[in-house]
């Protein structure tokens, strides 16, 4: 028996999207003009990055999540060689999607997405599952995006995508034109350009079904939301990051009407604004606060269902994770309150700072250096 005192036991919570490896990255990009500056500037900073920088930057934010309650996390992972070790290095029930890009082809998009499922084939056995994450319509070519959803669904791997995540991808899909546009012409063919939105881009090179996580989703068209409904698409919206570029106005309101699937993302610590004296860490606490404090139409309870079990419903797992029922897994975390059972869920989505403690699977996996009590003797 374990007295958790005055204190909420939930579900561990479920990041549905997550850049690990650009943690120490925080604080070192400035909010950027365009988007396409920003791409640019994380470029080059990753440029003068060693392997382990990247290693230690993707155990760090491993271990924040853990520490902020995220047992299970979505993550973008671009360092195939060293993905083994990586996930070996966490508890962290991890969903890694291998990202995959393509406008300057050196090899066929069949060849890299066959090298790229070789590589997660060979992976062992860790809590979690893998995928294919095509990094954006931008960033690859119509073949690449595919050729992965089609060799993806024929192993039962899911998908994810950075889709219609700036204005500038928006004009650069719709009206073949913008910064975005201009910046790629002469590095990809722009003959899948001004032919409609980014959504109906994805949707005509069978990209979405309910296996498909888009992530983002901040710019659509006359017909997108009915477009992500029809297919039974998960839409994984990331606070922080939306606030960091100024995006106008997330449509969650239009898409939770419609029966879409919503859930939150963390994004990474590279498009995060850093605030004097508070520390800038990997937290799906703060993301439910940011959540909260952009759109008063959503109660606490809902935005506790974004981070818990509506994540763990697009990445397949409702009946293991995400909430607090017989048979399913002992994913769990704890934090102080000393609310009223009317103001618990209130209470969740504003907390600030670690948890007290984190389970994974029954196990202990993170517990706050003052709270030794719950460990089990």
């Amino acid at each position: 028996m374990i007295d958790l005192g005055d204190s909420i036991l939930l579900p561990g919570l479920v990041n549905a999207h997550c850049h690990l490896d650009y943690t120490d990255l925080a604080g070192q990009l400035a909010p950027p003009r365009s988007f396409p500056d920003w791409i640019k500037a994380i470029l080059a900073a990753k440029a003068s990055w060693s392997d382990e920088d990247f290693f230690r930057s993707w155990q760090r934010g491993a271990q924040q999540l853990l520490t902020h309650g995220t047992t299970t996390v979505a993550n973008i992972e671009t360092l195939p060689h060293a993905l083994s070790s990586l996930r070996a290095s966490t508890p962290l029930r991890i969903h890694s999607f291998l990202e995959l890009t393509g406008v300057r082809l050196r090899k066929e998009p069949s060849v890299l997405v066959e090298e790229a499922i070789q590589a997660l084939d060979a992976l062992p056995v860790h809590p979690g599952a893998v995928g294919l994450s095509p990094h954006a319509p931008y960033s690859t070519v119509p073949a690449l995006l595919s050729i992965a959803a089609r060799e993806a669904r024929l192993r039962g791997m899911r998908l994810t995508t950075h889709l219609a995540e700036s204005r500038e991808e928006f004009e650069m899909f719709m009206f073949r034109r913008g910064p975005m546009h201009d910046w790629l012409h002469s590095q990809r063919p722009d003959s899948d350009c001004g032919l409609g939105s980014p959504i109906q881009h994805a949707a005509r090179h069978g990209l979405l079904g309910p296996d498909f996580l888009a992530v983002h989703v901040n710019y659509l068209w006359d017909d997108d939301v009915r477009i992500l409904a029809q297919h039974g698409v998960s839409v994984v919206h990331c606070p922080g990051s939306h606030a960091y570029f100024r995006h106008q106005r997330f449509a969650g309101e239009a898409l939770a009407a419609a029966g879409i699937n919503l859930c939150l993302g963390t994004d990474s610590l590279a498009s995060t604004r850093v605030q004097p004296g508070v520390p800038t860490e990997l937290s799906m606490f703060a993301e439910m606060a940011g959540l909260a404090a952009h759109d008063t139409t959503i109660n606490s309870t809902e935005i506790l269902r974004r981070a818990t079990v509506n994540g763990a419903r697009a990445l397949g797992l409702e009946h293991e994770i995400g909430s607090l029922q017989p048979g399913l897994l002992a994913d769990l975390c704890v934090i102080p309150c000393h609310a009223s059972e009317d103001d618990i869920t209130d209470a969740i989505v504003h907390h600030q700072g670690s948890a007290s403690a984190t389970w994974i699977g029954g196990m202990p996996s993170w517990i706050h250096p003052d709270r030794a009590d719950l460990l089990i003797p």
